[in-house]
C-alpha cells in the first residue's frame, strides 16, 4: 500500500508538472497573439516549411517543454500535423538531460540527425498527406481568436494595460495569479522534479532538468505581469474561458489517469527481461516502447547505448519514436491526432533504426 501511495502523488506530482507547463505556454502564446493582433501567427500559417522548423526546433529542446508548446500551438491551428510530427520526431523527452550529462558528444550528434530527420518528414507528411487540412481542424475548435475589443480603430479604443486593472480584480485574475504564483514556487523548489532527475540532481550540473524548470520559472514570471495588467476583457475571455476552462481539466485528466495506468504497468512489469542480444529484435523493442507517451522508459536504451550494450541504431530508433511526456497533451486535445502521429513516429523510427543497423551503425 505504501509503494502504490508513493507511486501515486509521483504520477500526481508529473501530472500537476505537464499541466502547468502546458498553460504557462498557452499563456504565453495568447499573450503573443493578442499584442500582435494575430499577424505573427498568420504569417507563420502561411510559412508551412516554416512550421516544420519550428517544430523540429522546439523538439529538439532538452526536456518537454519544447514539445508542450508545440502541442499547445498545433491543437490551436498554429502549426500544421507535419510540424507536429517534426517535433515528435526531434524531441527526446527528459532522457535528452541525462544523454548530455553522459554521452554528450553522441548526444549531440544524435540531436543533429533527429533534427534532420524531423525537417525531412515534416516536410514530406505535410506536402503529400491529404488529410494534413483536416487534421488541423481536430484541436480546439476556436484557435487563438482575436477579438473586437482587443482592436484599436476609430470608433473603439482598447483597455490598456496597466497595474491599476488589478484595483478591482476578479476572481478569474486571482485564480490565475495564484495559481501561476504557487506553480513558479514548486518549480523553483523543485517540488515538481521527476523522480529519475532528482536522483540525479547532483551530477547533471546546468543539464538538470532542475535548472531547465529554474529558467522556466524565471520566464512564467512575465506570465504573472500579464496577468496582473491585462485588461479585464482578456483575462475573462481569452485567458479564463479560452484556456482554463476549456483545456485545463481535460490536459491534467488525461495526463493522470494515462501516467497512472503507464507507471503501474511498468512497475509490475519488467521490461529488461526482454533484453537480448538480438539487434534487430532490440530495435523493435525499442520503437514499441518509445510509444509510451511517458519519460523514463526510453532511458533503458540510453543506459544500454552509453555502456556499449546496444549500437547506434537502437538509441536512434528509440529517442524518434518517444517523446517523453510531450505528446500526453495531445492526448487530451485530439486522441485522432494522437494516434495518426504515433504511427507515423513508430514507422520513421523502423525504417531509420533498421536503415542505421544495415549501414553498420
Amino acid at each position: 500500500m505504501h509503494e502504490f501511495l508513493h507511486l501515486f502523488l509521483d504520477v500526481l506530482r508529473n501530472s500537476v508538472l505537464i499541466t502547468g507547463l502546458v498553460i504557462i505556454m498557452m499563456l504565453m502564446i495568447e499573450y503573443v497573439n493578442i499584442h500582435s493582433h494575430g499577424k505573427w501567427f498568420t504569417r507563420l500559417h502561411q510559412n508551412r516549411f516554416g512550421q516544420v522548423v519550428l517544430g523540429a526546433g522546439l523538439g529538439i529542446i532538452p526536456g518537454c517543454m519544447g514539445g508542450f508548446a508545440a502541442v499547445s500551438m498545433y491543437s490551436h491551428k498554429l502549426l500544421s500535423f507535419g510540424a507536429l510530427i517534426a517535433m515528435m520526431i526531434a524531441s527526446s523527452g527528459d532522457e535528452a538531460f541525462i544523454m548530455l550529462a553522459m554521452i554528450p558528444k553522441e548526444a549531440l550528434l544524435l540531436m543533429v540527425v533527429l533534427f534532420a530527420i524531423a525537417i525531412l518528414v515534416g516536410w514530406l507528411v505535410d506536402k503529400f498527406s491529404k488529410a494534413n487540412n483536416k487534421a488541423r481542424h481536430e484541436g480546439c475548435e476556436d484557435g487563438y481568436q482575436i477579438h473586437k475589443e482587443d482592436h484599436h480603430d476609430e470608433t473603439h479604443r482598447p483597455e490598456k494595460a496597466s497595474f491599476r486593472n488589478m484595483r478591482h480584480a476578479s476572481a478569474e485574475r486571482i485564480a490565475l495569479l495564484l495559481g501561476v504564483i504557487l506553480f513558479i514556487v514548486a518549480l523553483a523548489f523543485g517540488m515538481l522534479e521527476h523522480k529519475h532527475e532528482v536522483a540525479i540532481h547532483t551530477h547533471l550540473n546546468i543539464f538538470d532538468e532542475y535548472w531547465m524548470n529554474l529558467i522556466f520559472a524565471v520566464v512564467s514570471m512575465f506570465v504573472v505581469w500579464f496577468i496582473a495588467t491585462a485588461p479585464e476583457h482578456i483575462v475573462k475571455e481569452h485567458l479564463w474561458e479560452h484556456i482554463i476552462r476549456k483545456h485545463f481539466l481535460g490536459i491534467f485528466l488525461w495526463t493522470f489517469g494515462a501516467l497512472l495506468v503507464i507507471q503501474v504497468g511498468l512497475h509490475y512489469f519488467d521490461i529488461e527481461t526482454l533484453i537480448s542480444n538480438n539487434i534487430p529484435w532490440m530495435i523493435l523493442l525499442a520503437v514499441l516502447v518509445g510509444i509510451i507517451p511517458e519519460s523514463g522508459p526510453h532511458l533503458l536504451f540510453v543506459t544500454l547505448f552509453a555502456t556499449g550494450t546496444v549500437p547506434f541504431s537502437v538509441l536512434l530508433a528509440s529517442s524518434i519514436s518517444q517523446d517523453g511526456h510531450a505528446s500526453l497533451p495531445l492526448l487530451a486535445e485530439s486522441k485522432r491526432s494522437f494516434l495518426k502521429a504515433k504511427i507515423v513516429n513508430a514507422l520513421v523510427a523502423t525504417v531509420c533504426g533498421y536503415l542505421c543497423y544495415f549501414i553498420g551503425f
